[in-house]
């Protein structure tokens, strides 16, 4: 076995946050911050992870089990162990260094471009490769079953796909994940973090248990109730049997499903309206800030002080609570950046870009 590169992208989530969990529509890009696992064979029956960016390594004995965890979110174990279940198999140990520039725990999923990233650069050092190995909506679901059900985490697999193939995509969940690429007329966005730390679990869980438990409450009553039909003006008839909570949040969730649907059809014309497109982000960011509650007054100065420096529109990426913003800044990304920065962000000029990379040297 040769030396292996893998990189994966980060990704913004342009329409439909908060969606993919509850089969609703999303739409994703691709964006040119990545993370990359890199690494060589080992004659002994281990892994040694080098991790420069944390300034830490882990070490993992292989043997003929399962890889017990050790610690919450026990990534490169839980990779390891899912695709050993579907045949995964080494030959020889490894050495690999993970590095990345994806901001951490901030909304631009970090996390699932690392499994990601991790999933194809084992089935690549697969002493016996199988044909889906290579596919990317294996390795997307993969990594899905790794980062949350092998932990009993609320996401969705939306941050998976769109890591793995990368671009624009419209994203349909149902039985299988229907993907739909996107023309990419989409120029410069400008990502700002906010410093401000998030407790995604939390979050996910908290908007997740409270839409269910309203569709449940309702299909009670209504058992024809399903949340892509539903006029978003019908809410207010489950006023009676709704909490204020429930309430909310299934307003937000019907309302984000118009407005990715509207996001659709405007990256379907001949000609992309830009300002148009902006104008659906701010749109988008509103229903998540006033229905969802999952902006910051931080976030919101930072919106607030791109759309004065010329965006033309953004809104809060990721589950929320904190983590990043982005602003679409199609001919002032400079000047957008650093009013983001005067706002107390630190910001990222950012491009569309492709999936999964990956080599032998």
């Amino acid at each position: 076995m040769k030396t292996i590169r893998v990189s994966v992208p980060g990704r913004i989530c342009l329409f439909g946050e908060h969606q993919d969990y509850l089969k609703l529509p999303t739409i994703t890009a691709a964006i040119n911050l990545r993370v990359e696992v890199s690494g060589s064979p080992l004659k002994e029956r281990q892994i040694l992870l080098h991790l420069p960016d944390i300034h830490a390594e882990e070490f993992i004995s292989l043997n003929n089990g399962e890889l017990a965890y050790d610690q919450e979110r026990d990534y490169f174990k839980s990779v390891f162990n899912v695709l050993r279940r579907e045949g995964l198999e080494l030959e020889n140990g490894l050495e690999c260094t993970v590095r990345g520039d994806i901001p951490i725990n901030s909304g631009t999923s970090s996390s699932s471009a690392l499994n990601v990233a991790w999933a194809r650069f084992l089935t690549m050092a697969a002493s016996s490769p199988k044909p889906e190995f290579s596919d990317p909506a294996f390795i997307a679901r993969m990594a899905y079953l790794a980062e949350v059900e092998e932990f009993g985490e609320p996401g969705g697999m939306m941050d998976h796909f769109a890591t793995a193939f990368g671009g624009v995509l419209h994203m349909e969940f149902n039985s299988e994940v229907k993907l739909t690429s996107l023309k990419n007329r989409l120029k410069d966005f400008v990502l700002g973090d906010s410093g401000q730390a998030k407790d995604t679990k939390w979050i996910l869980s908290h908007v997740k248990d409270n839409v269910l438990e309203a569709v449940k409450i309702i299909q009670k009553r209504e058992p024809s109730f399903n949340l892509m039909s539903c006029p978003p003006q019908d809410v207010d008839h489950y006023h009676s049997f709704l909490t204020e909570e429930q309430k909310n949040v299934l307003q937000g969730a019907l309302l984000n499903r118009e407005i990715t649907k509207k996001a659709k059809s405007l990256f379907m014309q001949d000609r992309f309206d830009h300002q148009a497109f902006g104008h659906l982000l701010s749109e988008h960011h509103e229903v998540l800030d006033r229905w969802l509650g999952i902006s910051t007054l931080k976030i919101n100065r930072m919106l607030n002080a791109a759309l004065k420096a010329g965006a033309y529109g953004g809104k809060i990426n990721g589950s929320g609570g904190g983590g990043c913003m982005f602003a679409y800044a199609p001919h002032n990304p400079q000047k957008v950046a650093k009013a983001i920065e005067d706002a107390g962000g630190k910001a990222y000029i950012i491009k569309v870009d492709t999936g999964i990379k990956e080599e032998k040297v």
